[in-house]
């Protein structure tokens, strides 16, 4: 699914810092705190991943899986192009849930 590493380049991707993709997953930052603690594919509840994934994916990250056509193989993450700053995703997130 997603690896520490990954999670990681993702952040450095987006310059943004463990707070931010708490914020942007709807976590806990203790919980993107253990998730990059991890060894390997990131093990948490099966909700927190597809938030975080989801989450990463909005804000413009492609995660490359192992498998998937590329250059050298292997895993690891690309910025997609044309894709809105993280920060604009959160405050549209935050803007259609007060409309709620």
């Amino acid at each position: 699914m997603i690896t520490a590493n990954q999670l990681r380049a993702a952040r450095a991707l987006l310059n943004i810092d463990q707070r931010q993709t708490a914020d942007l997953a709807d976590l806990s930052v203790p919980t993107i705190q253990r998730m990059e603690a991890s060894e390997g594919v990131i093990r948490a509840n099966v909700d927190s991943l597809m938030k975080l994934v989801s989450a990463l994916e909005n804000a413009g990250i492609e995660l490359i899986n192992p498998g998937v056509p590329s250059v050298s193989g292997g895993r690891g993450v690309r910025l997609r192009e044309h894709v809105a700053s993280p920060r604009t995703v959160r405050q549209s997130k935050l803007s259609s849930e007060r409309t709620r």
